[in-house]
């Protein structure tokens, strides 16, 4: 019990203190939200999200959850990714998340496999890395507005391009870097209608 109440400590510290940067206003956090095409409410909301969906993992304590499913929000979007052995435990995440109040979207991108070694995890945190450094390096490609994952060499991506360029464009950039098998995207457009 003493391990999963410093976790939950450990996960509101992390996600309140982009609250916290974002909300006294500084200059990087200034610079950071008016970067992003999200609103500083936005940005505050998603965190919110975040820490209550890895919380409600942490205390249901299903099949590790917490550990094994990774979660990326946007605007209220919840993306779902990683590995779990069973298809239940796949189906408890959804369940669980759906529970979280300001949840609008749960797109389940949960693998259900027995087959993820550590090689596996350590190659798709490399293939992270690349993409995220290319897309920072990109001209003319807000890189802010992105998150990344991968999964078992599965490039996931989310978040807000400008237009079907750009996002035409970071799929590119993903789907080059070594290693990579697929890439699925989840972003949607600045001008989506669904943004509102």
């Amino acid at each position: 019990m003493m391990i999963r109440s410093l976790l939950v400590s450990l996960i509101l510290s992390t996600a309140l203190s982009g609250c916290l940067a974002i909300a006294a206003g500084g200059v990087a956090g200034t610079g950071y939200t008016v970067a992003q095409e999200r609103s500083v409410g936005s940005v505050v909301d998603d965190n919110a999200i975040w820490t209550k969906i890895k919380s409600a993992f942490l205390q249901h304590d299903v099949n590790d959850l917490f550990g094994d499913v990774n979660v990326e929000v946007s605007e209220g979007r919840v993306l779902l990714t990683g590995d779990v052995r069973s298809p239940q435990t796949r189906v408890d995440a959804v369940r669980i998340t759906w529970q979280v109040s300001g949840v609008k979207e749960v797109i389940n991108e949960i693998q259900v496999t027995d087959q993820t070694t550590l090689k596996n995890y350590a190659n798709d945190l490399w293939i992270i890395t690349q993409v995220k450094s290319r897309l920072l390096l990109e001209k003319n490609l807000r890189s802010i507005n992105y998150s990344v994952d991968c999964i078992n060499a599965t490039v996931y991506l989310m978040g807000i391009a400008q237009d079907q360029n750009e996002l035409n464009r970071a799929t590119i950039i993903a789907g080059k870097v070594k290693g990579v098998k697929n890439v699925i995207s989840h972003v949607r457009l600045r001008q989506d209608p669904l943004r509102s």
